[in-house]
């Protein structure tokens, strides 16, 4: 199981994604470029001292990380997705896939994917913030799988 993000913006998310990563022992992707320097100090202050064993992978582009993700689907999470996340079946070696704050994924990312997963909310809600859909999409597939 590992968690991949399409050039994030924020890097609150990331450093929370660190922290995730580490916490469940799972590896990061980072599919650059970022909105900002991944040495930047507020990410270092989200992560704290689990940076040394988040497991971070930076990939120049998507198609570095295409070539270097490994095995396993490519599950897209997105507000456009297709099979809510209570009804998904998640496998073991799954790469977890999340779009951009400001953007989400763009269609060659939708494209590429083997699966399309939405996390149900309120229909008023316009979406969570990346580094809380993380959270609860881990959750659900490492409860699933482990």
């Amino acid at each position: 199981m590992r968690l991949a993000l399409f050039q994030p913006a924020i890097p609150q998310n990331v450093g929370a994604c660190i922290r995730l990563g580490a916490c469940f022992g799972v590896g990061l992707h980072v599919i650059e470029p970022t909105g900002f320097r991944l040495d930047d100090r507020a990410m270092k202050r989200a992560a704290l001292d689990y940076g040394p064993l988040g497991h971070m992978t930076r990939h120049s582009d998507w198609d570095a990380f295409q070539r270097d993700r490994g095995a396993g689907r490519l599950v897209l999470f997105t507000t456009k997705g297709a099979t809510p996340l209570n009804d998904f079946v998640f496998q073991p070696d799954d790469v977890l896939l999340f779009g951009s704050e400001p953007s989400g994924a763009p269609d060659f990312a939708h494209a590429a994917s083997d699966a399309r997963v939405v996390i149900p909310i309120a229909a008023e809600a316009r979406s969570l913030n990346l580094a809380v859909s993380a959270g609860i999409g881990l959750f659900e597939a490492l409860r699933q799988t482990r």
